[in-house]
């Protein structure tokens, strides 16, 4: 019992954490053309640099950040992380130039560690077979929250494009009361361990991880996975302002029905997929989704459609639950923080290379005079990646099978 309500607690942490996130998406093209007096390819490249800039940091800090939850708990770096959010939302909420916009970035991936953290939670209070399911619970959680900060977002931006920001820190800070009130520790004392400067840098990490058997392979699709599904916050909204014609309101009205499904999906339907499948049959089945669904909206013209598409698009996010399900099961137990930090970091990376790199594409196929004109260029490169993904997945591979449930 005391287990199920700790998930509880996480879960609901989480999805208030992302309203937070997903309040200030529908409203960054109008930001940044306000903050820099550009055009909307201009406009997209700079919040690339800043998407890129706050990656660059969690991959810089993630395995810092994982070490410090496996010696010092779980509670105390999640309230931290965020403590710090409330604070760079504020920042953002303010700011008169693009460049304090970036400082404020930079300090809040230095400090991003409230998902990873919770991944470790997660694995600390469920057992080896419970693991995707919960972790698509994570996902669920996330989407709920997904579906309402766009819709909030969308809806304050008719006051005002800084309005979304205030009502982000406002969310942010509420979520750190919550969690210093009722969060419980889920890492025991006997459970933690020392760190050590040579495992708490990312690349000390990466081979500390990646020695473990059948991992390295997860480690390169996940990098590839998370380039490709970057393409949806690096350009999504920039994308239905160009192809659409969509302001605030509409892109935060895409951003939340693509929630409502994708938490339908990972809270329903990666438990009975995995059962039936296995988690690395489910992850092929979901990336094949992606290609599907990335090819979709690189030829979409109608907002219509992009938006009648989003149940069947939504239908590959069992995938990274699943493969994050697999690595923690092929992990000891007093190094699920450090996975997680590894996982944060290997996301990160990607992350940090896709912004500038989707954005880039979309402004080269955007600004005036782009022959041909196509907004939705950066997911057909998103739709070649992960061609590459399932053909890495349905490779033959020496890791071994997950251990047995423990009794």
């Amino acid at each position: 019992m005391q287990h199920r309500l700790a998930l509880i607690f996480i879960l609901a942490t989480v999805a208030i954490d992302s309203i937070g996130i997903g309040i200030i998406f529908p409203v960054m093209p109008d930001l940044m053309r306000d903050v820099t007096g550009a055009s909307l390819a201009q406009a997209a490249l700079w919040g690339g640099v800043l998407a890129t800039a706050f990656a660059a940091m969690q991959f810089l800090c993630g395995p810092v950040v994982g070490n410090l939850s496996d010696r010092f708990g779980r509670r105390p770096v999640m309230l931290v992380a965020l403590a710090t959010m409330a604070i760079d939302y504020l920042v953002m909420a303010l700011a008169q130039s693009v460049w304090l916009l970036l400082l404020a970035r930079i300090v809040a991936g230095a400090s991003a560690a409230t998902y990873a953290t919770a991944g470790a939670y997660v694995a600390d209070v469920s057992g080896p077979q419970e693991r995707a399911r919960n972790f698509g619970l994570i996902g669920a959680a996330f989407g709920v929250g997904f579906v309402l900060g766009p819709l909030i977002g969308g809806a304050a931006s008719v006051l005002d494009v800084r309005a979304p920001f205030y009502a982000a820190a406002a969310i942010a800070a509420a979520n750190f009361l919550f969690g210093f009130v009722i969060l419980p520790e889920s890492l025991p004392e006997g459970r933690r361990r020392r760190i050590t400067l040579a495992r708490a840098n990312p690349f000390a990490s990466f081979r500390a991880i990646g020695h473990l058997p059948g991992l390295r392979r997860y480690l390169v699709v996940m990098f590839l996975y998370t380039v490709c599904f970057t393409a949806y916050p690096a350009v999504w909204s920039y994308f239905g302002a160009a192809q659409f014609g969509w302001d605030g309101w509409w892109n935060g009205l895409s951003l939340a029905v693509f929630g409502i499904f994708m938490a339908l999906v990972q809270g329903l339907g990666v438990g009975p997929a995995t059962r039936l499948w296995g988690e690395e049959r489910t992850a092929v089945y979901g990336c094949v989704m992606h290609v599907l669904t990335f090819g979709f909206y690189g030829l979409v013209t109608s907002g219509f459609w992009a938006m009648a598409f989003t149940p069947i698009a939504a239908l590959g996010d069992v995938a990274g639950p699943a493969m994050q399900g697999r690595m923690t099961n092929l992990t000891p137990e007093d190094q699920q923080g450090e996975l997680q930090g590894v996982i944060s970091s290997v996301s990160a990376v990607a992350a940090t290379v896709s912004p500038l790199v989707m954005t880039w594409i979309f402004a080269h196929f955007t600004k005036v005079g782009a022959a041909p004109y196509w907004p939705g260029a950066p997911f057909i490169l998103s739709a070649a990646i992960m061609v590459a993904v399932v053909l890495i997945l349905v490779a033959p591979s020496r890791a071994p099978a997950a251990p047995p449930a423990k009794i």
